[in-house]
């Protein structure tokens, strides 16, 4: 047995210098597992392997306790971040969905009787397991989002309540998504968050009502819009940020706020588990990428783009029509195609080595395709050619 973990930890370092020297790329993948066929994943951006600069940085990273706050690379990182977002202080969590459920607990300050107001189509309320209600103890209440993400100014004041009254929650929080994924990447303005934090924080003062955004994808939506993320998020007062999507890193994310709400956050992570030790050597890659990755973020907006003119133009039906913002796409098979919404996906990947995810709406008749780093020119070309041609 002893000899056989060495023999595995051997071919283990052997991988790993690979990828030092020459990154972790698709091709990689495919000839370990024995074919030459190109695989163009396009289910989500985030499937993207670490480059090598990143691994390399992992491997220098200066790392301490995090836990006791002695982690140099996770506090430069943490500074880092609360600068480029205008706030006072940062958080670093192993994901998305705990970086947004420790930003619910640490504004509702622990509060069972709290609400939070929150969009029905956002990723808080359909993809992150109830957690607001099971773990943070909270109620919701969900109301609609337009076509562009974003809600009704009298939506949100009909769905605000007082403690006054004891068959109410007392409204805490308004959580905002930004981009929008099930809308298709949506860019949030920052005039329209803007909006949303004065209705909180000045006809609302006194309540104490607080804005967060699940920034899963934020710099897509800064960059789409050419501003700073200081400027767009200036209306909130917390925001979730995840370098593990576009921005390419394995793992991570970082909630920003001001200094008490994120020494509530942090106690918060602790109570889901999620105290990291020598978590440096992940803060690496994620201080690389918000150095290196934010600007070609552009890259992959420019190809979603050619994605969704292409599927227009030969019939494919798409929302807001055809107009994407940034790196998600969303489609329909046209009316006159003959092949059935359920067999796309699997002869896409069998003929052209192109993987998408369907099953998206209520009737399940979109398909999503989302653009990342690891997806080229060609690839986009790949996938173009697949489609139209499987449905003409």
């Amino acid at each position: 047995m002893a000899m056989q973990l060495l023999s595995v930890a051997g071919k283990i370092n052997r991988n790993i210098l690979r990828r030092l020297n020459h990154g972790f790329t698709q091709s990689t993948i495919r000839s370990n597992h024995g074919s030459s066929k190109r695989i163009v994943d396009l289910r989500s951006d985030t499937v993207t392997q670490p480059t090598a600069a990143m691994l390399r940085a992992a491997t220098q990273a200066v790392t301490g306790d995090d836990v006791m706050g002695e982690d140099p690379t996770v506090n430069a990182l943490e500074a880092y971040a609360a600068d480029l977002f205008g706030k006072e202080r940062a958080l670093f969590v192993p994901t998305g969905t705990m970086g947004n459920l420790c930003a619910i607990m640490a504004h509702c300050q622990y509060n069972k009787s709290a609400e939070i107001i929150l969009g029905k189509k956002s990723h808080i309320n359909l993809y992150e397991g109830g957690g607001y209600a099971n773990l943070a103890g909270v109620s919701c209440k969900q109301i609609e989002e337009d076509e562009n993400g974003m809600f009704s100014m009298e939506d949100v004041r009909d769905a605000f309540q007082l403690d006054d009254d004891d068959h109410y929650a007392k409204s805490t929080l308004i959580c905002l998504e930004n981009t929008h994924n099930m809308l298709g990447g949506i860019a949030l303005s920052s005039s329209y968050i803007d909006a949303i934090g004065e209705l909180a924080h000045d006809e609302w003062k006194e309540h104490g009502m607080k804005v967060h955004i699940d920034g899963a994808r934020i710099f897509n939506a800064a960059v789409s819009q050419n501003i700073p993320p200081s400027v767009l998020c200036a209306g909130a007062d917390s925001v979730s940020i995840c370098l593990s999507k576009g921005l390419g890193t394995p793992m991570g994310s970082i909630l920003v706020g001001e200094t008490e709400f994120i020494r509530l956050a942090r106690r918060a992570r602790k109570r889901l588990g999620g105290g990291m030790r020598q978590a440096g050597v992940m803060a690496s890659m994620g201080m690389h990428a918000l150095s290196n990755h934010v600007d070609r973020l552009a890259d992959d907006h420019a190809r979603a783009k050619r994605l969704a003119m292409e599927l227009q133009n030969a019939g494919f039906w798409l929302p807001r029509g055809g107009k994407v913002d940034t790196n998600v796409v969303f489609f329909a098979l046209p009316e006159n195609c003959k092949l059935k919404k359920e067999e796309l996906p699997p002869l896409l990947y069998e003929k052209y080595g192109v993987k998408i995810a369907g099953g998206y709406s209520s009737g399940g008749r979109l398909f999503r395709l989302v653009t990342h780093m690891d997806v080229d020119d060609d690839g986009i070309s790949a996938t173009i050619e697949g489609i139209t041609s499987l449905c003409a």
